[in-house]
């Protein structure tokens, strides 16, 4: 009877961890859309409202951690039990980075005071973000369904987001090259699209977590990763 009750006891903390980290999850994929739509549309209210979320991102994260501490001094769980907290812990951490990310991008809001505003970057940027909030979503539905299969496609698509930032950041490169007066406005949007990348990075991450949660190790394979060396080369 003592063992079911204690058994009780760590299911309802990882359910708890788990509801957390969906909430957690939840903010973060808002505040991705809205951060690059507050660049686009220059909406320095919108700006502002993500730069204040990631305080409560930040508050999530600090409560997963006690409550995975906690977990883990009264339960002292063991292999796959154990490997779900700290698969818990790795998740939050990534998705605090995701929300620094975009919180960074809300804060190039206000800087970006230029009448210049390319249809062409505009909508690449909003494709980038489309695909990274796409494979956010679906590497947190591949945590909480602890579904490898899922997991490993978030992982393949990495270099798909980085050949969208190459493209994006040439032409960019080009817009600056034909007039100066562009590259006030271009270097904040590269900076934009790097942190949208580096979301995706992060979406990455989480799916090495969950092949870790399942299959008790950590992934040998190499990272598919695009060459982002070559951007320099202007478009044509």
């Amino acid at each position: 009877m003592a063992f079911e009750h204690t058994t009780k006891a760590f299911d309802d903390d990882l359910q708890e961890l788990t509801r957390l980290v969906a909430e957690m999850g939840g903010l973060v994929e808002r505040q991705i859309v809205e951060s690059v739509d507050a660049l686009i549309r220059r909406d320095v209210a919108l700006g502002a409202r993500v730069v204040a979320t990631d305080a409560e991102i930040d508050q999530l994260q600090r409560m997963i951690e006690e409550r995975a501490v906690l977990t883990i001094a009264k339960r002292q769980p063991m292999a796959v039990d154990l490997r779900e907290i700290v698969g818990a812990l790795r998740v939050a951490t990534d998705l605090e980075r995701i929300g620094d990310l975009s919180k960074n991008i809300g804060k190039r809001v206000n800087a970006l005071d230029s009448d210049f505003h390319p249809l062409k970057l505009i909508r690449g940027l909003e494709h980038m973000t489309d695909l990274v909030n796409t494979q956010v979503k679906a590497v947190l539905d591949a945590y909480a369904a602890h579904d490898l299969p899922a997991a490993m496609s978030v992982w393949k698509g990495d270099e798909e987001i980085d050949a969208i930032c190459t493209s994006l950041f040439r032409e960019l490169l080009t817009y600056m090259m034909e007039d100066p007066r562009n590259i006030s406005f271009c270097i904040h949007l590269m900076f934009c699209a790097k942190n949208i990348e580096r979301i995706g990075d992060h979406a990455t991450n989480i799916a090495e977590t969950v092949f870790y949660m399942i299959e008790g190790q950590q992934m040998v394979e190499q990272r598919p990763k695009g060459d982002m060396t070559n951007f320099a080369t202007p478009a044509s």
